[in-house]
Formats: C-alpha cells, structure tokens, sequence
C-alpha cells in the first residue's frame, strides 16, 4: 500500500521495477545535482593556493572567476572597477539561468534529459493520457492494452491542463501563505504589544505598591504622634499628683513634728494658751487628705487600641479583577517622539495608547497641515499605530496630531509634533516603478536598459514646490541613441520616449543636437549634443513655474517648458546603447 495515496498495488514478476517511476522528482534532483557539481567545478582562476577555492564570484566584463579573498585583492569595487558588474559563477543557484549552469541548459532543451519510454513498452515514448487510470500510454498500450476501451486525450493538452488546474491551486496556496506571512506579522506586533503592556502595568503595579506603603508610612506617622502625647500628657499628670502630694506630705509631717513637741511640754498654761489653734491646724491637715487625693489620676494603660485585621484582610485579599467599565471615549493617544521621524519628503508618526486605558479603540485618525500653518485634514483612518506620509513639500514645518474614536465617539487629540522635511531631495532611481527593461545598479544610482526600444525610469522623490536641481552623468553613449531626460507624473506610459505622452516633460539628445518634447510635440531644437562622459542637468523652478536643461553646464535655449503645475518625479528614458548615473542633487 502507498503511504502518500493509500492505494493498492500488486507486484508483478519485475518485482519493485514494475512501479511508475517519479520522473519529474528525478529529473529536479538530477538537474540540482548537476548544478551543485557545476558551482563546485567552478574554481577562483588567480588563487595561488593548490587547489585554487572555490569561485564566489564572475566578472562579466573581465570574464575572470574569483573567490572572496582575490576579488578583494585584485577586483575591489572601486575605481575602474567600480562599474563591472559582479555576478555568481556559472552553476550557482543565484547564477543567470536559474542554477543549472550547463545541466540547466539542456535540461530545457531537452538534450540532456533522456526521452521517457513506456513501462509496459520499452521502445514506445508515452503520447497519450488515460484519464480512467489517471496515467502516461503509449500508442501500443492504446492498440493492445487494458487502455484500449478507456478514455484517452492527448499528452500535450493533458499537460497544459494539469499544470494550469496546479497553477490555479498554488495561486490559492500563495493567497493563504501570504495571509499567513500578514498573520505572523501581526502575532509578532502583538508579542511587542503585549511585552511593552506588560512593562507599563509592573510599572503602574509598583507605583500603585509604593504608593500604598507611602501611604501606611503617613498614616504611621500620625498614629506614633497620638501614642506620643497621650505618654506625654499621662507622663504630666502623674508629675503634677508627686509634686502636689509631696507638698502637703511635707507640710503634714512638719506639723506633726511640731505637735509632738508641743505635747512633751509640761507647762499647761501655755500649752493651753495654743492648743485649740494648733488642734484646728491638725483638723484644717487632715481634712487635706480627702477620698480619692491618695488615689492616681491616670493608670498606666493606654486606651489607644489599633484594630489592623480589616487592613491585613484587604492587604491579603488585593489582586487584579476584570472590571466592566462603561464604554466611553478613548483618552489622549501618547505620541512616541523617539519614533518619530523624516525622510526627504516623507514623515514617519507613531503613536500608542497610555497604560491602563480600559475604553475600547476601534481606529486612529491622523491629521496634518499643510506645511504652512494651514487647516488640518485627515491624513489616515485606520487602525495601526506607525503611519508614513509621502509626497510632502520639501523644506517645509508640518504639524501632525491624532485622535482615537469607538463606538462612543472620538476622544481628545494628542500633543501636536512639529515636524521639518529636508531642504535637499536626495533620491534614487525607483526599481518598483520602472518599467521591467530597466536595469539599475550602484544602489539604484545607475540606469541602463536591456531592451533597444525606449524604457522609462522615475526618480523616489517627488516635488510640488521649491527649485530643485539634479544633474545625469552619461556613463556610456554608443550608436547615438536619443536618451531623453526631465520629469513626468507617477502614471507616465513607461514603454515609449520620454515626452511622447501628455504626463511628461523632457528633452531629448543626440549626438549633435537637442530638442524639447511633450505630448509628442517636438520644439526649439538647439545645437549641443551629449557624448560619454557628458553632463546633464535639470533646473525644476515650482516657484516660476517653469524647467530648464543644460548640457555640460550651458542652458539649452530659454526655459523649456512654462505653466507647469502639479507634483513630479525626476525622469529618464534609454535604450541598451546608453547608460546614465545620478551625479548630485541639490536646491541652487
């Protein structure tokens, strides 16, 4: 039984021999195995080392292989060399032709791929398709085989049809790969979410701990202060009672002293003379003691009891519960400043929502001015937190706010960020715009073309405002091609000559002279041609209105073009024959 289909199958007297071969999975493995064996074959031709490495590298216009080291050595990417063009060695998987180097060439010519023949049949190649038994026949199978009353079609159109019913299947695949690959994304953002919430909550948790032993220090504080004064009052009271007891003790036994002496005298005249006065003294002494004056004002227990079991309870029982709050508007979105930035004329806002937020989001709105201390408007509505702007005006302050909304309204807006886009436009040749023939090179500083027709290829910035200048470097100028340069919109035709359609304004050169073009339209031919090593530069006044080129730093006639209005990208159009590198760009 088939693991992979579960079928059933039985063996006939070839034994193992007598099952369909997987051709197609030999034919890749065969053809990788002879790709793997060309890139191990292809050896650095300047090692002196035995044997040479392996080769990382091919030159294709020194046509000389090179291993990491030597091409360090003796190709570095600098000065005459910085314009060859470095690629893998024949055999290599990234190599031109897909990894099969010479395999790979006869394996799509079929040269070197055996014909396969029938497995019933030896000397028969398979032509037809049994679509009963789901297999290849051939011709004999058809005339004297169990595929004689079946119903057959042929290879061929079995075979388009087959690989179009995959293609159409991967095609779902891939949409679900790609939902996959923006799943993960999302799984991967809200793993930063959730690390980032979680610091904000310990954050918050500590605080809210911190403040509560702050709180029980204060609350310490007083009730130390209230067991102070009561000693201190208690301390008082019994001092006075000493002090007022010690007074009349000392004044009682005093008199008492006296008495005594009074009556060891023997002469009853005189003691007669004092006694009643001396007796009511005695009486006036003992009426002093009353009930109660040898008796303490205050005991020693304090009368302060501290009932902390509720407290201890509360602490014991504090944890975290799912509050239902009622839905309101969302707080103040925070704007994260170390996130914010620009670039040429592009800004970059993120923001996020403070901690501890328990009002639901639905979405974000963005709003920018114009980059004049103008009105606001609506920039974005959505539900991401980092945001990109493009097309902005160069060298202008834009002020950026946000607000959060739900299904009760839209909250307050943020701090306003002040933001400043580059006064210079420094930009690049854009692969994803380009039209397919375009090949670019020197981190999409240099331009050529593999067709011999005309191809267009856009600058990544784009101006609505200010005087931009950008001057093109021919790099090389062969069978005098009419390159054209200047600036077009973002849905300029990208299969003609620059100028040829009404998005785009250009001039185009040939080796003697020039001549401006829109809309097909071709006016004031000027003499001046281009060669290799010739410069050209273009002057974009948004200011005036109007654009203007040179050559080799002399003005081609008056200003091109007046009235030009709108938002544009630097442009370019070229053949195979001419190639053309950005050489500075600046505001003059």
């Amino acid at each position: 039984t088939c693991p992979q289909c579960h079928r059933s199958a039985s063996l006939d007297q070839r034994g193992l021999r007598g099952f369909q071969r997987n051709r197609l999975l030999e034919a890749i493995v065969q053809r990788y195995q002879q790709g793997r064996a060309a890139a191990a074959a292809a050896k650095c031709q300047l090692c002196d080392r035995s044997p040479p490495e392996p080769a990382a590298v091919l030159c294709e216009q020194c046509e000389v292989l090179y291993c990491a080291a030597c091409q360090l050595r003796c190709h570095p990417a600098r000065g005459p060399f910085a314009k060859h063009r470095l690629v893998p060695p024949p055999g290599h998987p990234g190599a031109p032709g897909g990894g099969g180097g010479e395999a790979g060439g006869k394996g799509a010519g079929g040269g070197g791929r055996k014909v396969p023949t029938c497995a019933e049949h030896d000397l028969e190649n398979y032509s037809m398709y049994c679509v009963s038994c789901h297999s290849p026949v051939c011709y004999q199978c058809l005339e004297e085989g169990r595929h004689a009353k079946h119903d057959v079609k042929a290879l061929g159109a079995m075979w388009k049809q087959h690989k179009a019913q995959l293609s159409q299947a991967l095609n779902g695949v891939s949409d679900k790969a790609k939902e996959a690959k923006e799943f993960l994304v999302q799984l991967k953002n809200l793993l930063q979410q959730i690390q980032e919430n979680g610091l904000d909550y310990e954050a918050c948790l500590v605080a809210q701990c911190d403040a509560l032993v702050d709180a029980l220090t204060r609350q310490k504080a007083k009730l130390l202060t209230k067991v102070t004064k009561e000693r201190e009052h208690k301390l008082k009271v019994v001092w006075d009672q000493i002090n007022h007891c010690t007074l009349k003790l000392r004044q009682s036994t005093g008199l008492m002293e006296y008495c005594l002496e009074v009556i060891k005298e023997n002469d009853p005249s005189g003691f007669l003379q004092i006694s009643d006065a001396l007796i009511k003294r005695v009486q006036v002494s003992q009426e002093q003691w009353v009930k109660g004056a040898l008796e303490p004002k205050v005991s020693a227990e304090f009368d302060l009891t501290l009932d902390s079991e509720p407290l201890l309870q509360a602490i014991h029982q504090l944890d975290f519960i799912q509050m239902k709050f009622p839905v309101t508007v969302p707080p103040v979105p925070l704007l994260q400043l170390e996130k914010c930035c620009t670039r040429n004329n592009s800004v970059t806002l993120a923001w996020r929502m403070p901690p501890l937020s328990h009002n639901p989001v639905e979405g974000y709105i963005l709003e920018l001015d114009d980059g004049d201390g103008g009105q606001f408007r609506e920039v974005y509505v959505g539900k991401e937190t980092l945001c990109t702007i493009d097309g902005l005006h160069f060298n202008s302050t834009y002020n950026a706010r946000v607000k959060a909304f739900n299904s009760s309204g839209v909250g307050p807006y943020s701090k306003t960020v002040v933001l400043q886009t580059s006064d210079v436009a420094w930009f690049s040749f854009d692969p994803s715009s380009a039209h397919r023939d375009i090949v670019l090179s020197n981190d999409n500083q240099t331009a050529t073309c593999s067709s011999y027709d005309d191809r267009v290829v856009l600058g990544t910035a784009a101006f609505s405002k200010g005087v931009h200048y950008w001057e093109l470097h021919v790099d090389r100028y062969d069978n005098h091609p009419d390159p054209a340069f200047g600036i077009a919109r973002i849905n300029v035709v990208k299969d003609m000559m620059l100028g040829k359609d009404d998005k785009a304004w250009a001039m185009y050169v040939d080796n003697n002279r020039s001549w401006f073009m829109h809309c097909n339209s071709h006016t004031n031919r000027t003499e001046g041609g281009v060669c290799k090593g010739a410069t050209v530069g273009v002057l974009l006044d948004l200011n005036k209105h109007n654009l203007t080129f040179y050559i080799n730093g002399q003005q081609q006639g008056p200003p091109a073009f007046e009235n030009v209005e709108g938002v544009f990208m630097p442009a370019l159009s070229l053949n195979r024959n001419v190639q053309v590198s950005l050489l500075q760009l600046r505001v003059p």
